[in-house]
Order: C-alpha cells, then structure tokens, then sequence
C-alpha cells in the first residue's frame, strides 16, 4: 500500500474564536482543538516530571495560543493531583522557556488574573457550591465520613481556592486532570470519575478519546492503553469486561506509531511507520498501520494485491459486494490484484497491522470514496 506522509494534524480549531469571548473559553466542536491539545501534553509532562517533553509542550501550548497565565494555572492546579514537587518543577521548566522565547524576540501574552473570589461565603459554603457544580450533585461517601478532614479540604481547598479561579473553565480544568490521572497510573477510580465530570462539563466522546489517544502517543503505549480501558468502561458500563476495567497489562507495540497520515484517504485518525521500502532488489514496500477506534481506510484497490498481517487489536476487513470481516491479532489476509476493498479499526478499540504491498511495479493504489457510517456498521 502507497501511503500519503503528509502529517494532517486532525484536531486543529475549525472556526475563530468569537469577539469578546474570554481567552479562557476553549471551543465547543467536537475535535480538541490546539489549545486544548496542548493543555493534554502540559498537564501529563508535569504528572511525570518529564522535563524534556514539558519544555517541548510548553513551548508548542504558546504557539497555539495559551496565555502565559493559563500554563501557570494547569500547573498550580495539578499539584493538587501529582503534588508540589512536580507542579514546581514544571514552573521551573515553564520560566525557562519564557525566558528563551525572550531572548529571541518572542513576546507571549501574559493573560488575564484571576478574580477575588466572593468577599459574603466562607470557603467551604463557596467550594461545596462549586463542587456540587462541577459534578452536577451534591457528594457525599462513606470515605468522607470516615475522614470528615478530608471532605474539608477538598471543598475548601481544591474546590474553593483552586475550581475557583476563573482563569480556566471547568472543562479545561478536567482536560488538565483527566491528562495527569492517565498519565499517573493507579489512579483508575479517580480517572473514571473523572471522565464523568468531564462529560458532565461538556467534554464530548470523542475529545475523551482524543485525550486518551494522545496520552498513549506522547507518554507511551500503556499508559494510553490503561486510560483507554477506563474510558471504555465509562462510555459501555453495560459491557461486562469493561464494567471493572481496572489497569490491564499489554506487551509493548512491535514499531513506532509513526506519522499521522492524511485525512483524505481515511476516515479518523490513523498513523503510519515505514518498514520496507521499495528498491532495486526487492519491488515490495512494508508498513505498519496504527487506527485509532472508529478509524478506517477508504474504498481502495491494488493493481498487485495487499497482505495485511494483525499484530495489535481487532480489525475490520471488506471487499466489495462481500460481508465484512472481523480479524483478530496473528490472522492474515490477502486481498487479491484489483479487487476494490477498506480495512480499519473497531468502534470499541485501536488496531494496527502490517500493510505489505507485493510487485509495485504493477501500478499504485488507486483510492475511492469514503466508507460511510451506514457502510462501516453493517454486518452483512
């Protein structure tokens, strides 16, 4: 298979901010958009005390448009999730990068401060308003009555000192916890709550599984595999092998993800790593193919065939006027010289196989159109 290598970065803002909307009011479509991307990168390289790929995302988190003030709050607000030692690493790291853009004529935007907070509550009155809020119900648990301590701090404190400030919206605040908790491991209770305020706060299916999708790009496989499970058993709670998804063990992907391939011969996300290339000896080219859940290939055909070989997840495979196929990891097909077909991923699961493409010679891929929805769910 012939694959375009144009990186298409498939979460980017649609529209423009509207006048006089707040700096902080991300928007509301569907896709995260770069803001909101690089608050995913900022908030899991803070919880790992990665510094390397902080100062990257850092950096990165500016460019799309993050106010100075906004990074400082991701990171004052995750220390109440990864601590203080890590929250001060990241400022540390986050003044280095300020004071390098300076030196070479980067001028950042420093934003907007944070309002009083209200002058006629008591912390606890304000931080159980903005809890109850934030959730959408009164909390109440067992754990708190055996530690009522913890119940006040957490209204007081997290809620009151930090959900407070209106320098973030709650559903950036979730982006930023959602990011760190995945990014933390051992933390399935929580990122499952957590995934739930966010939808409560408008974050949609898919940006959760965008946050996902780039934690187990930019942090690694299991991180991201373990955050998927979680998230699995928060949008099918009636699937049992999700209901108690807790951390599961996944041996690590055979290559790199690869580059983002273009949007125009696939329908979501899916990525590319070369493994073969075609030369004088062997007139054959080798990759292999990482789809993220729901994504797929256009219709297509090879004048000289495809084999595709799976080696992560559960996949689909159809060629045309033929029933769909389901594929488990180790099974192999061949798709035969001209035969017009799509492969792609499961709705419930990422996918990756090895794409192998025989005697070239005989001529490149030819795409088609999309495989539509009506198409990718039918069973027959």
């Amino acid at each position: 298979m012939k694959f375009t290598m144009t990186v298409f970065f498939s979460f980017t803002m649609a529209l423009s901010i509207i006048a006089g909307v707040r700096a902080n009011q991300l928007d509301d479509a569907d896709a995260l958009n770069g803001k909101q991307q690089s608050i995913v990168a900022i908030a899991a390289f803070t919880a790992n005390g990665d510094g390397a790929g902080l100062s990257k995302a850092l950096a990165e988190g500016l460019n799309a448009g993050l106010t100075v003030n906004e990074i400082k709050e991701v990171i004052v607000h995750l220390y109440a999730y990864a601590g203080f030692p890590r929250s001060l690493n990241a400022l540390s790291t986050f003044m280095s990068v300020l004071k390098e853009r300076k030196e070479k004529g980067i001028s950042d935007v420093e934003g907007k401060t944070a309002s009083p907070l209200p002058a006629n509550k008591s912390k606890l009155e304000f931080g159980t308003e903005i809890q109850t809020r934030l959730v959408g119900r009164p909390i109440k648990g067992e754990i708190y009555e055996f530690a009522p301590t913890i119940d006040q701090f957490l209204k007081e404190h997290l809620f009151g000192d930090i959900f407070g400030r209106d320098v973030l919206d709650f559903k950036t605040r979730e982006i930023a916890t959602i990011s760190a908790l995945a990014t933390l491991g051992r933390t399935e209770n929580q990122l499952r709550s957590h995934f739930n305020v966010g939808m409560h706060n408008g974050l949609t299916r898919e940006q959760l599984t965008s946050i996902v999708s780039i934690i187990g790009d930019k942090v690694g496989h299991q991180a991201g595999s373990n955050a998927s499970a979680v998230l699995q058993s928060v949008l099918n709670p009636d699937n049992a092998a999700t209901r108690n998804a807790g951390p599961i063990e996944t041996s690590p992907s055979l290559f790199p993800k690869g580059e983002k391939l273009s949007e125009t011969n696939f329908t979501g996300t899916a990525w590319h790593h070369p493994i073969v290339a075609r030369d004088s000896v062997f007139n054959t080219s080798m990759g292999s193919v990482t789809f993220e859940p729901g994504a797929r290939t256009n219709w297509h055909r090879h004048a000289s065939g495809q084999i595709l070989v799976i080696t992560d997840g559960t996949a689909y495979y159809q060629e045309k006027g033929k029933p769909k196929q389901v594929l488990s990891k180790g099974q192999v097909v061949k798709c035969p010289p001209g035969v017009t077909h799509w492969h792609g991923a499961t709705r419930d699961g990422s996918m990756t196989h090895l794409a192998i493409s025989p005697n070239l010679e005989m001529g490149p891929v030819v795409w088609l159109e999309k495989v539509t929805d009506i198409e990718y769910e039918k069973t027959k």
